[in-house]
């Protein structure tokens, strides 16, 4: 019976939806910067599986069909960068370059993190997508030969500790403007990053959401690159 209730499909869509909310009402309530609604959810499901004994499989059944639904969203993030076109237009030699350094410092300190640390080919393939959503990482890490799995986690944790810190990263070293402060999440952080940033308002979530995009394509082509410049030393 319990078999028959939790392999429905819409066990784990009613789980995932049911335990975010949550988790974005205590998040709301609480106002701690660690109490991120996805760091949350994330803790609430595993428990919730574990506790119950209901395997990954029976809860991804229709926890897959939010998988789906992650290329749409990050598609939909273009409405807010529509409203603030302007924006882009005024800055818009200043966005691209600063979304193209942000992509190869983000790959490049990842292949030197990789040579300190003696990470093999295949960890660094999975790692070095790490700072764009997870629908252009996953093609990416499966073209360099990395695993889905790990690059899944790596932008996971990537988004979350980027849309954690990020406040007081910007606060630390005095970016005040809007457009430097979307760009900076966007590119580092992706749609997480994003979220974060569309609660520092209209323009920042704009260029945030700009910076996903860019920065996919930046990686495409930067990321072959970096894995053939560091295997050299791994």
């Amino acid at each position: 019976m319990l078999h028959e209730l939790t392999s429905n499909p819409l066990f784990g869509l009613i789980l995932s939806i049911f335990v975010f909310l949550c988790a974005r009402k205590l998040a709301a309530k609480l106002k701690i910067a660690i109490f991120n609604p996805l760091i949350v959810s994330i803790i609430i499901v595993i428990a919730t599986l574990k506790i119950t004994g209901i395997s990954y499989d029976d809860y991804y059944v229709g926890g897959s069909i939010l998988n789906m639904l992650i290329a749409p969203a990050t598609v939909a993030l273009a409405i807010p960068l529509y409203r603030s076109i302007h924006l882009l237009k005024h800055h818009a030699r200043s966005i691209m370059s600063g979304i193209i350094a942000g992509t190869i410092v983000s790959t490049l300190t990842t292949g030197l993190f990789a040579v300190l640390l003696k990470y093999d080919e295949v960890l660094l393939a999975s790692l070095l997508p790490k700072s764009v959503t997870t629908a252009i990482a996953i093609d990416v890490s499966k073209q360099l030969g990395g695993i889905s799995t790990v690059t899944i986690i790596a932008v996971i944790i990537t988004g979350i500790g980027g849309a954690i810190m990020a406040p007081a990263v910007l606060k630390f070293v005095k970016v005040e403007e809007p457009v430097a402060q979307g760009i900076a999440l966007g590119t580092s952080a992706h749609a997480i990053g994003t979220v974060k940033a569309l609660e520092l308002g209209t323009a920042e979530g704009a260029m945030s959401g700009l910076a996903i995009g860019v920065t996919g394509v930046v990686t495409v082509f930067v990321a072959p690159f970096m894995l053939q410049l560091f295997m050299q030393w791994l």
